[in-house]
């Protein structure tokens, strides 16, 4: 029998976890390891899809987690590429220099490839890389296959692509190409040359899209199919998703109220906005207070959004039918997340705005903005960017007919994108690459979902937040967090009872029947802050690459 110790090798704080159990979990190598997808949406909210209270058609999602598993308490890193880095490392993103101070990639690191070709497997990367240090997927990322697209301003085309790290000619603009089309074309080439291939191996696939990422583009007839469905607005739609959300059986506190003077710090002045894009506003604002045009606007907005996250669905529906196709469904485990919440910013990149061209088209160029991405976060508080809930909880569906029986259900376990390495190397039955050149690894952070793929457990563990002066530690139920944006002190939730971060314990200063409420929750959130630090000097010690 196989020991692999999956826990995070921290330095845990004895009078905080003096119940934890840092033992190791044992099983036996599987004789038919499981082959292993991941397909990953770009600035997607919490509730955008139809499963976790959208109003967005998602059929294909949809029945993934009727047959699977919606997670509701799972975690990314707050942004693009902090959040790839973890998941294709397994290490928080300063561990490995990607977020904070940027340097070179650790010498003591690997990819998932790396591990996984241990046992035997294929990798095939197809959509968004944003690994900033490790800058080729199969000469240093160690899949066998891939297609990188870097067209991050244009759905419509493609002027920056890479096929097996070798730069492609440019792709588009005439009206054949649109991105996670290709994103899924390439990836379903991949699964095709496998089975003919390499059908006795199993795979692993990393499927990236880079959609709804802004700028808001969409096939025309998509969005026709949205057009009017967000006229009433914002709030309407937030309080309507809130609704299906309890209908569909999530216990998620409290919807969050609009913070209507909060967007992404670097988004252009209002003025700047005006002059490029008529009727467009920096800030959100109560509905009722928008002009006819901005209302337009912001509801063309919306449906943009929500095409893109329609076409989506359906590459993934071609993807499972290629797997269905292969005779592989059955011991596949897919796993669907996004890394980051919706996106408050509101910027003009590429070859800009074009005010006569229709809204959505490829001369287009808008962002969601601070209004529909408070929504699509629903119920959470704030967006990409930020540690609240709303920038840092992504939906994560968890789909394997053959490893999990509890379909349907919903998991409150806490998880982290850190996770998926210890995941499936256990799936894998191999133990994680920790030696590289003579430089030693440092114990990874993560621990396996695979026990919560059968039932739900609570856990004291901790997860660590940090992005851009946002920071949050999570440690059980608790959650200390600091925004850049907020008065620059520390806040106090207690997460079992207050999901959506509503009564900062640190300003509540009494509770009936306990007169030591205040002191309590002061020595709790001072030793949380010192533990954040504690923890953020070590990861920053462990990016150097002579560790």
């Amino acid at each position: 029998m196989k020991t692999v110790n999956i826990l995070s090798g921290l330095l845990i704080a004895p009078h905080l976890f003096s119940s934890m159990n840092a033992s190791a979990i044992s099983f036996d190598p599987p004789n038919d390891p499981p082959n292993i997808v991941v397909i990953m949406a770009d600035d997607l909210g919490f509730s955008d899809l139809g499963c976790y209270g959208g109003e967005i058609h998602t059929p294909n999602l949809d029945r993934l987690a009727d047959q699977g598993l919606r997670f509701t308490q799972f975690y990314n890193s707050g942004r693009c590429w902090p959040t790839r880095s973890s998941l294709l490392t397994g290490y928080y993103p300063q561990q490995i220099n990607a977020d904070g101070v940027r340097a070179a990639f650790p010498r003591w690191g690997y990819l998932l490839p790396h591990h996984l070709k241990q046992a035997g497997y294929r990798n095939y990367h197809s959509g968004k890389w944003h690994v900033p240090n490790v800058t080729t997927q199969i000469a240093a990322g160690g899949f066998d296959c891939s297609y990188q697209t870097g067209a991050y301003d244009d759905h419509f085309a493609a002027q920056n692509h890479f096929l097996d790290d070798e730069k492609l000619p440019p792709a588009g603009g005439e009206g054949d190409y649109y991105s996670s089309t290709a994103i899924a074309d390439y990836a379903i080439r991949f699964l095709e040359e496998h089975q003919q291939e390499h059908a006795d191996s199993p795979f692993f696939l990393y499927t990236a899209f880079i959609s709804p990422h802004f700028p808001l583009q969409a096939p025309k007839e998509v969005i026709e199919k949205y057009r009017n469905d967000y006229l009433n607005g914002w709030e309407e739609m937030k309080r309507q998703r809130f609704e299906r959300q309890k209908n569909l059986g999530f216990e998620l506190g409290e919807n969050s109220p609009f913070e209507y003077m909060v967007t992404a710090p670097w988004s252009w002045p209002e003025h700047a906005l005006k002059d490029s894009i008529p009727g467009e506003v920096r800030y959100a604002k109560p509905w009722y207070q928008l002009t006819e045009n901005e209302k337009y606007l912001q509801a063309t907005k919306m449906a943009i959004h929500a095409a893109m996250v329609d076409v989506i669905d359906k590459e993934v529906g071609r993807i499972m039918e290629q797997l269905r196709a292969m005779g592989e469904e059955e011991n596949t485990l897919v796993l669907f997340l996004s890394d980051n919440g919706a996106s408050a910013e509101q910027i003009i990149r590429g070859n800009g705005h074009n005010p006569e061209a229709p809204l959505g088209s490829a001369e287009s160029y808008l962002c969601l903005g601070p209004g529909f991405s408070t929504a699509s976060n629903t119920p959470f508080r704030r967006h990409k960017f930020w540690t609240h809930e709303g920038g840092i909880t992504t939906p994560l569906i968890a789909y394997w007919p053959q490893g999990i029986k509890d379909k349907g259900s919903l998991r409150y376990s806490m998880g982290h994108v850190v996770d998926f390495l210890p995941t499936f190397l256990e799936l894998a039955g191999v133990d994680p690459l920790m030696e590289k050149d003579g430089f030693e690894a440092p114990t990874p952070p993560g621990e396996s979902l695979v026990p919560v793929f059968t039932e739900d457990k609570q856990s004291e563990r901790e997860i660590w937040f940090s992005h851009s002066g946002n920071n949050a530690l999570r440690q059980g139920k608790w959650k200390a967090v600091i925004s850049s944006d907020i008065d620059g002190r520390w806040q106090l939730y207690n997460m079992a009872e207050d999901r959506t971060e509503l009564n900062n314990l640190a300003d509540d200063f009494y509770r009936f029947g306990d007169p030591e409420w205040k002191e309590k929750n002061q020595v709790r959130l001072q030793q949380m802050k010192e533990r954040w630090e504690e923890l953020n000097i070590l990861y920053q010690q462990q990016g150097k690459s002579d560790f």
